[in-house]
């Protein structure tokens, strides 16, 4: 059985009280601060989106980035190479042929040279040019070294100069 409203003592959360005012503000604080923590699907579905861009592009990268260090660390391989062939081909005198060829297997990698001896501008001096060629990511690389040699016989004088007395 209710009471009819004139005779209901007055609740101190009924509209219009002060209480009520406060006891409102809080609910809507309460429902702000839960709406601003709360992450909506729009935001987890952008979220996705992104990495499913940037994932790819990171990995693709880091690819990109280990290829290009395995060819640097080759050429490097080669480079070395190619300045052995040179040193051992001055050293033993093997430059006089005009180009001679071989294979150095360095590591798991092989490498295929050219050593090449070529006239220069100037009469005594020739150039001497090792190429080291290798595979790597379905291309051919190639490194070149080069050096100027005195072709001059050990003892005999250079042309145009003279002795002097």
């Amino acid at each position: 059985m209710e009471l009819a409203p004139a005779f209901r003592r007055p609740s101190p959360f009924d509209s219009g009280s002060k209480l009520h005012a406060l006891h409102t503000l809080r609910a809507v604080r309460r429902r702000l601060r839960r709406a601003r923590s709360a992450i909506t699907l729009a935001e987890v579905l952008a979220a996705l989106a992104f990495m499913a861009i940037v994932i790819p592009v990171a990995i693709q990268g880091l690819r990109v980035a280990g290829q290009a260090g395995e060819v640097a660390i080759r050429k490097s391989q080669a480079a070395r190479i190619a300045d052995k062939i040179i040193n051992q081909s001055m050293v033993t005198t093997n430059w006089s042929t005009s180009q001679q060829t071989g294979q150095t297997i360095e590591g798991t990698t092989q490498f295929q040279w050219t050593l090449r001896n070529e006239a220069w501008k100037e009469n005594p001096l020739r150039l001497i040019s090792a190429e080291v060629s290798f595979m790597a990511q379905d291309k051919k690389i190639s490194v070149r070294l080069s050096t100027l040699v005195d072709s001059t016989p050990p003892g005999a004088q250079p042309m145009g100069m003279t002795k002097s007395e």
